[in-house]
């Protein structure tokens, strides 16, 4: 064989080398969902960050596609250990909101107290849970007066948090997270449940997107919260979008 023929096969044999390695790249769409060779939008998935392993890539904060069926038992326990780790971090922010300081109320009872805009109204005569008060929400601009229609919210989703570095955090850290008042505000409890825990990406508020956006981004930047690339230039776009 002659030595350009030789030169030219092995530029072939590393361009199949090449192709198979990209072919079994998980791709992460622009909408932040990871799909590895058994998603059914794989092949149709164009525009995407590359990451090795699914794995990587729901650690970044992607998310599965919808009816994923993924046939490898060590994905499967690997995905099934990525969620109950976010359920227990859920415990490990949340597992410190009360105030151990001699009075009855937990941590949602003080902090509807704080938000309240008016003198708030008690149960009992004991005085440990907040029967009404006056909060205005900053997803609507609403004013809520029934305590069971308005919730404390964290405006950095503590899951969110956990899957972008909280995960790393020492329990100091992920209390002051939890607790830090720039993270809290008062919101309609039903579109507290509506938002879950998606980003800025995800879901925006009826109203005030761009003071959203802003104060989502100023959080994350604070607390040196990790994004990808495809995470920061979305989070870049929306910006421009609501805050001209």
């Amino acid at each position: 064989m002659q030595p350009k023929n030789v030169i030219n096969l092995a530029f072939f044999i590393l361009f199949l080398a090449l192709s198979s390695n990209a072919e079994a790249l998980v791709k992460k769409s622009k909408s932040g969902i990871c799909h590895d060779t058994y998603s059914a939008n794989y092949t149709q998935t164009k525009n995407y960050e590359s990451f090795s392993t699914l794995q990587s890539c729901l650690d970044s904060g992607g998310d599965l596609p919808k009816n994923y069926k993924g046939n490898s038992q060590a994905t499967k326990s690997s995905l099934h250990k990525t969620d109950s780790s976010i359920k227990d971090s859920r415990k490990q922010f949340e597992s410190e909101w009360v105030e151990q300081d001699g009075d009855c109320r937990n941590f949602r009872m003080k902090k509807l107290i704080k938000f309240s805009w008016s003198q708030v109204q008690f149960k009992s005569s004991k005085k440990c849970e907040v029967k009404s008060g006056k909060w205005l929400s900053l997803f609507t601009g609403e004013v809520i007066n029934n305590v069971s229609e308005v919730d404390i919210d964290h405006f950095v989703p503590l899951a969110w948090a956990w899957k972008h570095g909280a995960h790393s955090w020492s329990k100091a850290k992920r209390v002051e997270f939890a607790n830090d008042p720039a993270n809290l505000l008062s919101v309609e409890a039903s579109l507290k449940r509506q938002r879950d825990d998606k980003d800025i990406d995800k879901w925006l508020p009826p109203k005030y997107k761009c003071k959203y956006i802003t104060r989502f981004l100023k959080l994350q930047k604070s607390y040196a919260l990790e994004v990808s690339k495809t995470e920061a230039v979305r989070f870049k776009e929306l910006k421009n979008t609501y805050c001209r």
